[in-house]
């Protein structure tokens, strides 16, 4: 069975030596972001000792995509298949009458920094922020229940600020502001990383209960509980869970924040929660995520390779594989693979993918002897088989994505799309070298 809570999922990886246990102390000024920084967000940590803090911190937990497929039972290769079948047949949650995320429960007044780190992670960021935290929010007619992750900066006490980029959840926060009403949400932290996957999936394409689909994806239903000061549903193996309401009217004027394009961002005024609640395990664990690390990139990237694929072979039937790479903000560049079987595949399949993501700038799409996983493939393709004036094709002046800062400059993007593949009459020229036989290295050396 697999695990089910993230402290299951630690002890798992600790007894399989996956695990890195951080001994010593760190500050959460910097320090503990820049550990998990110069791994990239790759590697699962365990900061057992954080300086001001009686709680341990783990992040790290879905960065790589063999740990990720690992955490869920499967394969690497299994993933976006078992995304989309996880959609298709979700597993309902059950509502158990209590869990352990209420083996404490704390009411105001209270000092959200007394319990847990909230760390600061860059230069000329405004403050520390929670950035691992999956908000739990109900539709406006109280039937639907969502999940996203949101950046929260803590301003003091019992109050933070809320970073809402989703349309829809910016129109429900709207509904209850024209009534004078408080918005509820809730705030899980220290979950498995099929949550935090499950989460990224677009509630406007899908409108499917992530947490349903979390269960799907890890094979058995998750157990809830109901809040105690808000009409909502946790998870019962959270570790950690705010309650709180999104005060009308009110906003914070948020200062610079370092964001998934590698870039300041922030500047902008955003809406305020007052917390209600904090509620926890006993001996609970924390739970951070690096901005623009590998862990907050990669569930960005298979959703969207989970879209691109579905999409793509609705007009190229013939698409072996997909990539959205992380570097490009995990949005802005794709790798499409495909068996090319008439002349015109190529650019039709990067077409395809512009229509499926407004965010997407780059495509490049090349033929299926090309490992898209590896930057030196792909590159060398470009470089062998593509001639700009005949093979790149440019489309200016289209939507774009708000996280790349050059599409800022004027609201606009050109979208360029590179046809790396052979010619399908030349197939003979673009063989491919190889060496007849097999080796173990281990043998020589």
């Amino acid at each position: 069975m697999n695990p089910l809570n993230m402290r299951d999922l630690l002890e798992d990886w600790d007894k399989r030596g996956l695990l890195n246990r951080i001994h010593k102390e760190v500050s959460p000024d910097y320090e503990l972001g820049a550990v998990i920084r110069a791994l990239k967000g790759e590697q699962p940590l365990l900061f057992e000792n954080v300086q001001g803090y009686s709680v341990p911190m783990a992040a790290g937990l879905g960065g790589s995509r063999k740990l990720m497929a690992d955490s869920m039972g499967l394969e690497v290769n299994e993933l976006l298949p078992k995304m989309v079948d996880s959609l298709i047949n979700p597993l309902p949650t059950n509502l158990v009458p209590t869990g352990p995320v209420h083996e404490n429960v704390v009411l105001p007044p209270f000092d959200l920094d007394d319990f847990f780190p909230v760390p600061t992670f860059h230069t000329e960021d405004c403050g520390p922020y929670y950035v691992s935290g999956v908000l739990v929010v109900k539709d406006v007619e109280g039937r639907k229940r969502y999940t996203s992750i949101r950046r929260m900066k803590f301003i003091g006490g019992n109050r933070t600020n809320i970073v809402i980029t989703s349309s829809e959840l910016n129109r429900q926060v709207a509904y209850f502001e024209e009534r004078g009403e408080s918005m509820e949400v809730a705030v899980m932290f220290g979950v498995v990383p099929a949550v935090v996957l499950a989460s990224q999936f677009s509630t406007h394409l899908f409108h499917a209960d992530k947490l349903d689909v979390s269960g799907a994806l890890l094979g058995e239903s998750l157990d809830v509980v109901q809040c105690k000061t808000v009409d909502l549903e946790v998870l019962a193996e959270a570790e950690i869970v705010l309650e709180g309401k999104i005060v009308p009217h009110e906003r914070d004027p948020e200062g610079a924040f370092g964001e998934l394009g590698g870039y300041y961002g922030g500047n902008a005024p955003q809406p305020v929660v007052e917390m209600t609640a904090i509620t926890y395990r006993n001996n609970p664990i924390s739970q951070t995520i690096f901005p623009s690390s590998s862990e907050e990139r990669l569930p960005m990237c298979l959703v969207r390779e989970m879209t691109l694929l579905s999409t793509v072979k609705q007009t190229v039937e013939n698409v072996k594989a997909v990539h959205v790479t992380m570097a490009a903000a995990a949005r802005l560049h794709a790798i499409i693979q495909i068996e090319k079987k008439t002349e015109g595949d190529a650019k039709q399949a990067a077409l395809a993918a512009f229509a499926s993501d407004k965010d997407l700038k780059h495509v490049v799409v090349v033929d299926d002897d090309v490992d898209i996983f590896n930057h030196e493939d792909v590159e060398w393709a470009i470089a062998t088989r593509c001639q700009a004036d005949q093979d790149v094709f440019i489309i200016p002046g289209a939507k774009g994505s708000p996280l790349e800062s050059s599409h800022n400059l004027r609201g606009v993007t050109a979208k360029m799309g590179i046809d790396a593949t052979y010619p399908i009459s030349e197939k003979e020229m673009f063989r491919r070298t190889s060496v007849p036989i097999e080796i173990d290295l281990n043998d020589y050396l």
